[in-house]
């Protein structure tokens, strides 16, 4: 417990010179040892069936959607690669509800002015068009 400072002269009273101190607040956290831990490499969960299901199902969910298509690599660009990212999610009364996988870009490998050169993409609002072809259309 810190002591009074001696060489404190003011009159005022403080309440380090009636001797009162704010008890220290020490926290901890507990962690239930039947929690499931979320894995973080894929080594780690081949052999379970639901980790397995869920990837399959992630990667089938690109295929279905186009979302990528296999193309020859770069000449001057490296290569992005990706993760998978894994991640219960849970009920109300905390048992699992489902398995949640991504496959993510590292997209921090890469280079501004090297590997890309503008992220802007621009967008045009629909009422923008209308105002211009209504322009045209009494113009003409």
């Amino acid at each position: 417990m810190p002591q009074p400072s001696s060489h404190n002269t003011h009159p005022m009273l403080t309440r380090s010179k009636h001797d009162i101190f704010k008890p220290k607040t020490l926290m901890t956290t507990c962690l239930s040892s039947t929690s499931l831990l979320e894995p973080h490499f894929v080594f780690e969960l081949l052999s379970i069936l639901e980790w397995c299901v869920a990837m399959v199902l992630e990667f089938q969910a690109f295929c279905s959607n186009n979302t990528w298509s296999l193309v020859p690599p770069p000449l001057n660009n490296q290569v992005v690669g990706c993760k998978w990212v894994f991640q219960f999610k849970h009920n109300s009364d905390g048992s699992v509800n489902k398995y949640k996988t991504r496959l993510v870009a590292k997209g921090f490998y890469q280079v501004l002015g090297f590997d890309f050169h503008d992220t802007y993409s621009p967008v045009i609002k629909p009422t923008t068009i209308w105002v211009v072809l209504a322009l045209t259309i009494s113009n003409h």
